[in-house]
């Protein structure tokens, strides 16, 4: 469970996203896409809030499960193996969207999509002892 100081952090963030058209304007995540991905809990059925790194390929977001650096799956990642239904909030706008994690050959070419467009992400893949899942996110309303 986050802490208080966590907490506080995660929603100053999200204010300032919000007051900023989705783009944080200081501290270390300043001028990142961050997006909010909100999921279904696999275990709990409740309503969880993410804030993710996202780049574009086309009309969808892709976002990667990177987890800091960690070596588990952020646990937004099983909650779309459980259900891939989801809402997205990017720019002040909230849509439906439907999440695929890439099968291994299309994880490839994205995550390299990826990357190329956020290049701080290529150091993961030599922290982390597991494979990135990436997820695309497609709207659906």
């Amino acid at each position: 469970m986050p802490d208080d100081d966590t907490n506080a952090w995660e929603e100053s963030l999200i204010a300032d996203l919000r007051a900023n058209g989705g783009k944080p304007s200081s501290g270390p995540l300043a001028g990142h896409p961050l997006a909010l991905l909100y999921t279904t809990g696999a275990k709990s059925g409740e309503r969880r809030r993410s804030i993710v790194t996202y780049s574009r390929q086309g009309e969808d977001y892709v976002v990667a499960g990177t987890n800091g650096g960690a070596d588990v799956d952020p646990a937004w990642v099983g909650n779309v193996r459980k259900e891939p239904t989801v809402e997205l909030e990017v720019a002040n706008e909230v849509f439906a969207a439907r999440a695929s994690i890439a099968d291994p050959h299309e994880r490839e070419r994205l995550w390299a999509e990826h990357v190329a467009q956020l290049p701080w992400f290529g150091k993961y893949e030599q922290q982390v002892h597991r494979e990135i899942p990436v997820v695309t996110l497609r709207r659906t309303a």
